[in-house]
């Protein structure tokens, strides 16, 4: 296994936290595709950007990304991943889990990506919430991906146990 794409149900999830041990596990470039999209002041990447960007990291040989922008780049990343890790964790784990991190980033004014940090209304108080889309984001997920994802190799993990047993067997 040289080729991971992580992908979660909603934000909070721990995908970059599991895509950057897999990767030093098995000893592969990670990649946050996040980090590829959003540039300073929050700016998106159009999705041409977005594929410039992203197409020479998966033609390479081995590598951990997190996300997969299907909105934007389609299958590019699920089609060139030997596996899919679904992270399909419950609200109850995760919202707590997101609630704690942005709080964290807020107060600690964290730079996330190209000079970007959460401000407690764009987290909280807007349409572009990352609490509100990551609720929407599950419930879709939810339903969609055990059918848009059916053609991958995947595997879904469902509870933090199940992310703990199978990075420990993935990385041997």
């Amino acid at each position: 296994m040289k080729r991971v794409a992580i992908l979660a149900s909603a934000s909070g999830s721990g995908k970059t936290t599991l895509g950057r041990e897999l990767a030093r596990r098995l000893d592969v470039p990670f990649h946050e595709l996040d980090a590829l999209h959003h540039g300073p002041g929050w700016t998106e990447a159009t999705a041409d950007e977005l594929r410039a960007r992203v197409e020479p990291l998966v033609a390479e040989d081995a590598w951990v990304l997190d996300g997969a922008y299907r909105g934007k780049l389609g299958d590019l990343v699920l089609e060139r991943a030997e596996l899919v890790v679904w992270l399909d964790l419950p609200l109850r784990i995760w919202l707590p889990r997101l609630l704690r991190r942005t709080v964290t980033r807020i107060v600690r004014r964290e730079e996330l990506w190209n000079g970007n940090r959460e401000r407690v209304r764009s987290a909280f108080f807007s349409r572009d919430s990352v609490i509100y889309y990551a609720l929407r984001a599950h419930f879709r997920h939810h339903r969609s991906y055990p059918a848009s994802l059916a053609p991958y190799p995947v595997v879904r993990l469902r509870s933090p146990r199940e992310v703990a047993t199978w990075l420990e067997s993935a990385a041997k």
